[in-house]
């Protein structure tokens, strides 16, 4: 694959076209609809829709996604945006946006949507009399605490929220944004409600601004981790992704440092490559590690029975073969030897969870 010229400030190098525009087109194509000419060849790609960052409204009508999958720690999640202005290249959430008829590639990083009424449909889910209280993530598919969360405060609001109802809920982001918000974490923890995890692949600054370009630094997350920790905040760092050949010999610093910031314990996900982030992740390391590309996908492929994504439960977040068994038994070390616990899956409070008088109102009696 030849090398594609990097763009400063942001991860993919490319804005090629999502696989539903390109089913859509070969359909229109083949019925003689010609208004958008011939079916887009796979290697089409599309000039950016922003070169900078655009915001758009996301007219959202429910605010709890419901997953069913083994492989996750939790049933019920929110995401207060759509798209991510990180701009990790190796992000699992860029085949989303194909969903918006949108590229996964630049489109994806640069062309955000933003939930404003996510607090007031959180407030009528939770107050409906069939719900029933169970953990919430925030930041499964895109960072809660991306830049742009700055202005928009959407994830402050939903913890007010939140903490309103005495929620449980946890938090997994690349951004130390979310010491703005200490209080309101802090508070929530108070009552046993709140866990919070760490995403922090390297602690390589060169690494880290190709990588995830507007991620926090290294430093910044582990400033944050010690700032929660000491607001009495459980924090936990996530390893993840552990890419083979590029940043899986960091693992047990990773863990060390987390460990003298005050995380309490830790995770560790393999790089995946669902649909559109295999030829988005090729084309960073054809420019970024164009004398390691071969080996890395190589060392993926090991791991991937062969393919490079391996998509079923059970099999998708740690890999196989040997690399894999490794890198495992690395990581569980590295927690014993720092002292941090290793949680496959949180055990959040429910049962101080309430419905407050609508509009704030309390009770006389």
């Amino acid at each position: 694959m030849p090398a594609q010229r990097p763009i400063k400030g942001r991860g993919a190098l490319s804005n090629r076209e999502s696989r539903y525009r390109r089913l859509r087109r070969a359909d229109e194509h083949a019925a003689g609809d010609g208004r958008d000419g011939p079916a887009a060849a796979p290697d089409e790609e599309l000039p950016p829709r922003h070169a900078a960052t655009c915001v758009r409204i996301d007219p959202a009508r429910t605010i709890i996604s419901r997953n069913s999958s083994p492989d996750l720690p939790f049933n019920q999640s929110i995401n207060p945006y759509r798209g991510c202005e990180h701009g990790c290249v190796y992000c699992y959430a860029r085949p989303s946006h194909a969903w918006l008829d949108h590229s996964p590639g630049l489109d994806f990083e640069t062309l955000l949507y933003a939930k404003p009424d996510a607090a007031a449909l959180l407030d009528a889910a939770l107050r409906r009399p069939g719900y029933v209280p169970e953990l919430i993530a925030l930041g499964t598919n895109t960072d809660p605490y991306q830049p742009i969360e700055r202005e928009q405060r959407i994830t402050r609001s939903l913890l007010e929220k939140l903490l309103e109802f005495r929620h449980p809920v946890s938090i997994t982001t690349k951004g130390a944004l979310l010491v703005r918000d200490v209080d309101l974490l802090a508070e929530l923890a108070r009552h046993g409600l709140v866990a919070v995890h760490v995403s922090l692949p390297t602690l390589d600054n060169a690494l880290k601004r190709t990588l995830e370009p507007r991620a926090a630094s290294p430093a910044a997350r582990l400033r944050a981790i010690e700032a929660l920790a000491r607001a009495g905040v459980p924090v936990s760092v996530l390893i993840a992704p552990v890419i083979p050949a590029v940043t899986d010999h960091e693992l047990e610093d990773v863990v060390a440092a987390a460990a003298r910031a005050g995380a309490r314990s830790a995770g560790y996900i393999l790089l995946r490559l669902p649909l559109e982030v295999g030829d988005l992740f090729k084309e960073w390391l054809a420019a970024h590690c164009p004398l390691r590309a071969a080996h890395v996908m190589s060392l993926v492929r090991g791991m991937r029975g062969g393919r490079d994504n391996e998509p079923r439960f059970g099999h998708r977040m740690r890999g196989q073969g040997p690399v894999a068994q490794l890198i495992a038994a690395r990581f569980h070390a590295a927690a014993r030897r720092h002292g941090l616990a290793v949680r496959e899956r949180l055990e959040p409070t429910v049962a101080l969870f309430r419905v407050p008088p609508a509009g704030g109102q309390l009770p006389l009696l």
